[in-house]
Formats: structure tokens, C-alpha cells, sequence
């Protein structure tokens, strides 16, 4: 017998033990590093070894061989990841998508100048910020519809006109 059959079937002997400490080791780990799929998959051992704990408790632990174990926890940590992702609505590709344009953000919003836009360009401010712009010649003090961003400057168009 090999090594790794070995190390099988010292796990199949345990029973729920060594799924309750594949779930104490899967969870630890996601204090150590996070990432949020640790903990999901440490549940689902949990829950594995729980159905072990019952299914040997009713004399039945021959029809739930480690091979079966394996497969139900694969899919119970699909389930787990998967459901708690659909559950919370966490899409990582949504996470920071403006992180590298974040005159982005200002998008729609009105804001006024702050040095007159002259010759297609001048300066608008947005809260406690002053951003370039580039649009159509607006006096100071104007206010001005943000709808683009081109590089770090700010396209704006006046407000008057979309209203």
C-alpha cells in the first residue's frame, strides 16, 4: 500500500472526527488568510462530518464510504460558495471597478466652476477637490453637467442646455 492510500485510510477510520478536524484546520486558516472561501469550505467538512456522526450512529456507516464523504463535501463546498456569494450579491469584478478612473465617479453630477472654462479648457469644483474640465466656454461660477472623463480632465457640457 502506498503512502497516500495509507494517509485514506487513516482518514476513513476516524470517521467524523477527521472531517471535524479538517473543519477546525479549513477555518483556521481563514483567520490566517483571508478570503472568505476557507470558511465555506471548513463548513461544509463540518457538515460532512456531521452526516458521518449520524450515519454511524445508525449503524449505517457502510453505506457512506469515504469515497461518498469526498464527493458531498466537493459539492457541499460548491453550494456553500456559491450560495453565499448569490446570497450577499458579491460580484469581485464590481469591487473598486473605478479604482484607476476616479473622475468617474462624478459622472452625471452637477458641478460649478471654479476657473472659467475658456477655449475648452478651465477648472470645476467637485466637494473639497478642483478638477480640470473640458468642454464648452462656461464663466466662473457656472454650473456645468460632468458626462466623461478624458484622461484626468473632466468633460463637462453647460447645465442650461440639458434642461
Amino acid at each position: 500500500m502506498g503512502t497516500m492510500e495509507n494517509f485514506i485510510s487513516l482518514l476513513a477510520g476516524l470517521g467524523f472526527w477527521s472531517w471535524l478536524a479538517v473543519a477546525l484546520v479549513l477555518m483556521a486558516l481563514e483567520t490566517i488568510i483571508p478570503g472568505v472561501h476557507f470558511l465555506w469550505f471548513g463548513l461544509a467538512a463540518f457538515i460532512v462530518g456531521l452526516l458521518v456522526a449520524i450515519v454511524t450512529s445508525m449503524g449505517l456507516a457502510d453505506a457512506f464510504p469515504f469515497a461518498l464523504q469526498l464527493v458531498v463535501f466537493a459539492l457541499l463546498s460548491v453550494a456553500t460558495v456559491f450560495g453565499v456569494k448569490k446570497l450577499t450579491g458579491a460580484k469581485p469584478s464590481d469591487h473598486h471597478a473605478d479604482i484607476n478612473a476616479p473622475g468617474s465617479q462624478f459622472i452625471g453630477r452637477i458641478l460649478v466652476v471654479e476657473e472659467a472654462i475658456k477655449n475648452g479648457r478651465g477648472k470645476v469644483r467637485a466637494g473639497d477637490s478642483v478638477w480640470l474640465a473640458e468642454g464648452e466656454d462656461a464663466a466662473a461660477g457656472a454650473k456645468v453637467l460632468v458626462t466623461g472623463v478624458n484622461g484626468t480632465a473632466l468633460v463637462v457640457t453647460n447645465e442650461s442646455e440639458d434642461e
